[in-house]
C-alpha cells in the first residue's frame, strides 16, 4: 500500500532523491540538467530532472511539470512521485508515453521561493523578449507598498491602507491583477518577468524539442498552489478562448476547466506563462495544456507571504528570527502541513491525469 503523504517531501533535496529513485524503479529513462547559475541553501548543486516512459516514437505524450513556481514544487513533486509509486507508468495506453519534468525551477524549490535565481517569475518570463513588454500601470502605482523599506507593524499597516485604496477604486480582482499579473519594470519586485529568457526557459524549450519532437499529440499538466479553496485543484486553461487548443481542453476537462480571460478563474490574466513554450517548440503537434491550481489559504495571506519573502531576500536577513519566521510562513502558505491536503492533491491529480490520457487517446 502506497502512503500518499510519504510521496511528498519537506525539501528540494529530499524530493529529488525520492523522484529519481521512484523513476528508476519504475523503469524510466532519467536525464539531469545542471543549473550553473545557483546553489542551494546548503551549497549543493541544483538540477532539473526528467524521466521518460513509453516508446521513443509514441504518438501521444503525457507531460507533467513541477516547480514552475519553485516552492510549489512540494506539491507537483509529490503528485509526480505518487503517480510513479502507484504504477502510473505501467498503465499508459498503447502508443502513449510520459515525460515527467521535476523541478523546472530548482532554485525556487530549494530556497522556498516562487521565483528563480534572478528573482524572475517563470510564469511571466515566456514572452517575446525582442518586443516591448506588457505594461502594468497598476503595479507602478503601488510598487513602493509592495516592497517597503521595513517589515514591521507600521509598514504593514501603511501597505494595507494603500492596497485598500487601490481596491476601492479598481476592485479586489483589480488589485490582484495589478500585483500578480506580471511586471517588467522592477527587478527587485514580485511577479517580475525578467529582461531575457531564463535558464529554466531555455532548458525546458530544449527538453520539449528533444523529448517530444516525434509526438503528434501532447497533453500537459503544470502543478501550482496558492489560489482557491483549501485542497481544491482548479483546472486553469491559460490559452485564449478562441484558440483551437482551448476547445480541445474544454472537450477533455468539461465544466471543470476555467479560463482567466473568460473570467471564470481565480487566477488573474498572466503574461508569458511557461506552458506557451510547448506549442512554440512543437508546431507540428497538437498541444493541449492545463494548470492545476490547488487552494491553500486566503489570497491576501498568500500574496502577503510572497511580498514578505521578497522583502527578506531583498532587504532583510534570512538568518534573523524574523527571516526564519517569514520563510516558514512562505512554505506553509504554498505547502500546507498535514496529510489531508496532500491526499486531496493526489486525488485530483489522479483524476486529471485520467482525463488527459483519455483525451490524448480518443481525440
Amino acid at each position: 500500500m502506497v502512503s500518499i503523504s510519504q510521496c511528498f517531501s519537506e525539501s528540494y533535496a529530499e524530493a529529488r532523491t525520492k523522484f529519481c529513485g521512484a523513476a528508476a524503479e519504475a523503469g524510466g529513462a532519467l536525464r539531469s540538467y545542471f543549473n550553473p547559475h545557483a546553489k542551494g541553501p546548503d551549497g549543493g548543486n541544483l538540477y532539473l530532472d526528467t524521466a521518460r516512459f513509453g516508446p521513443a516514437d509514441a504518438a501521444n505524450m503525457l507531460v507533467m511539470i513541477s516547480s514552475t513556481h519553485g516552492v510549489e514544487g512540494h506539491c507537483g513533486s509529490g503528485a509526480q512521485i505518487a503517480w510513479l509509486r502507484t504504477g502510473g507508468a505501467t498503465k499508459l495506453p498503447k502508443d502513449t508515453g510520459a515525460l515527467l519534468v521535476h523541478a523546472i525551477n530548482p532554485y525556487g524549490f530549494a530556497w522556498t521561493r516562487r521565483v528563480n535565481e534572478d528573482n524572475v517569475d517563470l510564469n511571466r518570463n515566456f514572452v517575446d523578449h525582442d518586443k516591448g513588454y506588457p505594461k502594468n500601470d497598476g503595479y507602478l502605482a503601488i510598487a513602493d507598498a509592495i516592497l517597503p523599506a521595513r517589515w514591521d507593524d507600521t509598514s504593514i499597516a501603511e501597505t494595507e491602507r494603500t492596497f485598500a485604496a487601490y481596491a476601492q477604486k479598481h476592485g479586489a480582482f483589480g488589485l490582484q491583477g495589478a500585483i500578480s499579473g506580471g511586471q517588467y519594470t522592477h527587478p527587485d519586485g514580485i511577479f517580475y518577468g525578467g529582461a531575457k529568457p531564463t535558464w529554466s526557459n531555455r532548458t525546458i524549450r530544449a527538453i520539449a524539442r528533444e523529448e517530444l519532437g516525434r509526438a503528434k499529440r501532447v497533453g500537459l499538466i503544470d502543478y501550482h498552489t496558492g489560489l482557491g479553496p483549501f485542497g481544491h485543484g482548479e483546472l486553469i486553461c491559460t490559452v485564449p478562448p478562441g484558440a483551437k487548443s482551448f476547445a480541445r481542453a474544454k472537450a477533455w476537462y468539461g465544466d471543470e476547466m476555467t479560463s482567466p480571460e473568460g473570467g471564470t478563474s481565480t487566477s488573474a490574466i498572466v503574461a508569458g506563462p511557461m506552458l506557451d513554450s510547448f506549442p512554440q517548440e512543437l508546431p507540428d503537434a497538437e498541444v493541449t495544456s492545463i494548470a492545476i491550481e490547488y487552494g491553500t489559504y486566503a489570497v491576501p495571506e498568500v500574496l502577503g507571504a510572497v511580498r514578505a519573502d521578497n522583502w527578506v531576500h531583498q532587504r532583510g536577513d534570512l538568518k534573523s528570527t524574523l527571516g526564519r519566521e517569514l520563510k516558514a510562513n512562505m512554505k506553509e502558505r504554498f505547502f500546507p502541513a498535514g496529510d489531508k491536503w496532500r491526499e486531496m492533491v493526489w486525488t485530483r491529480a489522479d483524476q486529471t491525469i485520467g482525463w488527459t490520457l483519455k483525451g490524448l487517446t480518443t481525440g
